[in-house]
């Protein structure tokens, strides 16, 4: 017989989350900025309430499988340790799952990307009951997540329910999330918005970061830190879409060409490495991997690069830190080489992608937060302005480097707003 443990849900969970945590709708959403204790609460929700309905298994999705262990496994892991009841769960890694000892219980771990592990799942003991969709916003096809929420099906046992835990930030309005359950909620469906003031258990220095980024990028507080949702006007990129392709096929063909972008960063701000194939006949550009991390030394961007491409890629890489790229160089990166800057260099550099039909893999979730946001400054009476916001560019600049040489820049006309659509 398991062992009685009493939980206070205030000093756990702390305040903001009673509805989320004991309302029984099939959907219980919540969108909310960093920093909002949303996943960590959830994590802890999960371990709690299997403990207390012992024939309720778990089934936690998140858009690729190969990120649940760096994220849901061991939040969920963490949530058993912050419980005091470690000892009575059992976390493997082959197969990626948790199991409750005492009943056999299962929380099970599947990704998008294999729809067929989703739609075929069976459990053990008792019934699959719950699912928590991480990340919610990298799930673009809301087909197949009805296809998951299809698989939560069957009568349950009298005091069991299904419900599905949904979390996400909020990066765009444009996402079938705010249409489906933010705009049009049912009867069936819990909605909410948290943000960093929910969440107690933050440090001083936590906090300052939101202060500093609400006086420095007040866009990017309105998203991060108080969990609005992302507005899509004035975009500097509307010539993009997120495109499952064969990332195989389009790095076989020996007409594309390969071209890699780098732009530095380390402690606030991430270094940001896009890898990218151009059909240069149909004027399309492929993105296939992404590097996006803060703390990394030369000698790790070199690593880490590696991983993706051939020691002779052809790499763009931000002028401003010669010293870096040529110890980047040294370290095995001899395709490396500086982007050429100059008077409107920005402003004919995104002319110059413009002209490009650009078709994102969705694996590559930084580059697609970016371009849900990178948008035209605006003047103080809120007209918009032929430069662009200085934030949600790291990955674009990157992009932007490699475009150089895709076209002889001598036949791209002379800037002007008119063609930005103004």
């Amino acid at each position: 017989m398991a062992e009685v443990k009493h939980i206070s849900l205030k000093e756990k969970i702390g305040k903001g989350y009673g509805t989320y945590w004991n309302n029984k709708k099939r959907y219980n959403v919540v969108k909310g900025g960093r920093g909002s204790k949303k996943s960590t609460t959830t994590a802890m929700k999960i371990i709690y309430k299997m403990m207390k309905y012992p024939l309720a298994n778990t089934l936690v999705v998140r858009r690729f499988f190969n990120t649940h262990k760096d994220s849901t496994w061991t939040q969920l892991k963490w949530a058993t340790h912050n419980l005091g009841v470690a000892h009575l769960w059992k976390f493997s890694k082959s197969p990626l799952e948790a199991t409750y000892i005492p009943t056999g219980q299962k929380i099970l771990f599947r990704g998008m990307d294999d729809p067929q592990s989703i739609t075929s799942i069976t459990v053990e003991v008792g019934f699959l009951c719950w699912a928590w969709f991480e990340e919610a916003f990298q799930i673009t096809d809301e087909d197949a997540f009805n296809k998951v929420d299809m698989s939560i099906r069957g009568e349950m046992p009298q005091g069991y329910y299904k419900q599905l835990n949904i979390t996400f930030n909020p990066w765009s309005e444009n996402s079938w999330l705010k249409s489906r359950f933010f705009d049009n909620p049912d009867d069936d469906t819990f909605v909410d918005t948290t943000t960093y003031f929910d969440n107690e258990f933050l440090g001083e220095d936590d906090i300052k970061v939101f202060e500093k980024m609400k006086l420095q990028n007040p866009r990017r507080y309105s998203i991060e830190g108080l969990g609005n949702w992302g507005i899509a006007e004035g975009l500097v990129y509307e010539n993009w879409k997120q495109e499952e392709f064969s990332i195989n096929e389009v790095k076989s063909n020996p007409d594309y060409l390969h071209r890699c972008g780098l732009d530095f960063g380390f402690t606030n701000d991430p270094t940001a490495f896009v890898n990218a194939y151009v059909d240069q006949e149909n004027e399309v550009i492929y993105i296939t991997d992404e590097i996006y991390r803060t703390g990394l030394i030369n000698q790790e961007i070199a690593d880490e690069v590696l991983k993706i491409v051939d020691a002779n890629a052809d790499i763009t890489a931000d002028s401003a830190e010669p010293k870096s790229i040529e110890e980047l160089r040294r370290a095995g990166l001899y395709g490396i080489h500086s982007a050429k800057k100059g008077k409107d260099s920005i402003q004919f550099g995104i002319q110059r992608l413009q002209s490009y039909t650009i078709k994102v893999h969705p694996r590559c979730t930084n580059i697609i937060v970016e371009l849900n946001n990178y948008v035209w400054s605006k003047d103080k009476d809120g007209k918009q302005i032929n430069k662009p916001i200085d934030d949600y560019n790291h990955a674009l600049d990157a992009l932007r480097y490699l475009s150089e040489g895709l076209k002889d820049n001598n036949k791209i006309q002379a800037f002007d707003i008119s063609m930005l659509g103004f």
